[in-house]
Order: C-alpha cells, then sequence, then structure tokens
C-alpha cells in the first residue's frame, strides 16, 4: 500500500478543510502518490481525482417525528413527566379560562338583550360558584331560566285576567244592588 499522507495534508491545505474531509481516489493511488508538490496536488483537485468531502448536515428529522408524536399525545406517560400535575398544567389556569369563556357568553348575550341585567348578575354570580361545567351546561340554564320566566309571566297574566273579571263582576252585581236592577228582575221571576 503506498502511502498518500504528504498528499493529504496538502490537498487539506489547498481545500481549506480537515484531512478527514479530502477524498482520494482509490483506484488512482499510485498516480496521487507521484505528486509531491502543491501544484501537482492542485492539478489533481482539478481533474476530480481528490475532492473534498460535502458537509455532513445534522438531521432533524428524527426530532420532528418525535415532536409529531408528542403533539398527537405520545410520550407522555408517568415515566416522562418532570414536574407535578399542578406545575405542568396548573387549575387555577384551568379555572381562568373557563371563567372567562363563560363571562364572555354572558356579556355577548347581554349586549344582544337575550337576557336582562337580572338574569346577567344571576347567572354570573353561579358562573363564580362553579356551577356550570361549560358553555353547553351555561346556554342550557339560561334558556330553562328564560322558559321558566315565560310560563311566570303566562301564569301571573292569567291570574291578572281572573282577578279583573272577577271584580268587574262584583262591581257589576254591586251597582245592580245600588241601582235596584236586581230587585226588578227578582221581582218579575215572582
Amino acid at each position: 500500500m503506498v502511502s498518500v499522507k504528504l498528499q493529504k495534508r496538502l490537498a487539506a491545505s489547498l481545500l481549506k478543510c480537515g484531512k478527514g474531509k479530502v477524498w482520494i481516489d482509490p483506484y488512482e493511488v499510485l498516480q496521487i502518490s507521484m505528486a509531491n508538490s502543491r501544484m501537482d496536488v492542485r492539478k489533481l483537485v482539478e481533474d476530480s481525482l481528490i475532492i473534498k468531502k460535502p458537509n455532513v448536515t445534522h438531521s432533524r428529522w428524527r426530532c420532528r417525528q418525535a415532536h409529531e408524536a408528542k403533539r398527537k399525545g405520545r410520550h407522555s406517560g408517568y415515566g416522562k413527566r418532570k414536574g407535578t400535575r399542578e406545575a405542568r398544567l396548573p387549575t387555577k389556569l384551568l379555572w381562568m379560562r373557563k371563567a372567562r369563556v363563560l363571562r364572555r357568553l354572558l356579556r355577548k348575550h347581554r349586549e344582544m338583550n337575550k337576557i336582562d341585567k337580572h338574569m346577567y348578575h344571576d347567572m354570573y354570580m353561579k358562573a363564580k360558584g362553579g356551577v356550570f361545567k361549560n358553555k353547553r351546561a351555561l346556554l342550557e340554564s339560561i334558556h330553562k331560566g328564560k322558559t321558566e320566566k315565560a310560563t311566570d309571566n303566562a301564569v301571573f297574566d292569567q291570574f291578572v285576567a281572573i282577578k279583573a273579571k272577577g271584580k268587574a263582576t262584583k262591581e257589576r252585581i254591586a251597582w245592580r244592588k245600588e241601582t235596584g236592577v236586581l230587585n226588578k228582575a227578582a221581582a218579575y221571576l215572582v
């Protein structure tokens, strides 16, 4: 085996890289070993018998794959966890998110006049007390409250109408007594 140590060193100097980056054609070792000056080595580089190897890039493919899996929820078992549950996702943060969602919904409904200020306040305080698990539960409660209010109003209106009718009847009877119309009718009957 012919030594090409000198040629490798000269090539590294010319190509401005380390000796590990220099590739020498194994089939042309004899010809390369004859080159003993920088000029000869430069000629060999031009003839592509000596080449500077390309830069080896550090692949991020595995990293990307792992990241994709983590986004799907993989690799998050007990063995991978460092902080406590509270440290990883604080309950306060969850509460803040939920409260903001519910309060935003209530504000929107009040501005659109879907609920009045009294119902808004009632629902706001219930949301603060943790009555509603999510937005759907709050909406159901709002609809239920509105229907109850509507039925209460209807019942109250009926009650008022019945009371007014009874009052009118009493007034009519009293008027008949005063004017004697009732007595005349009784006299006709007799």
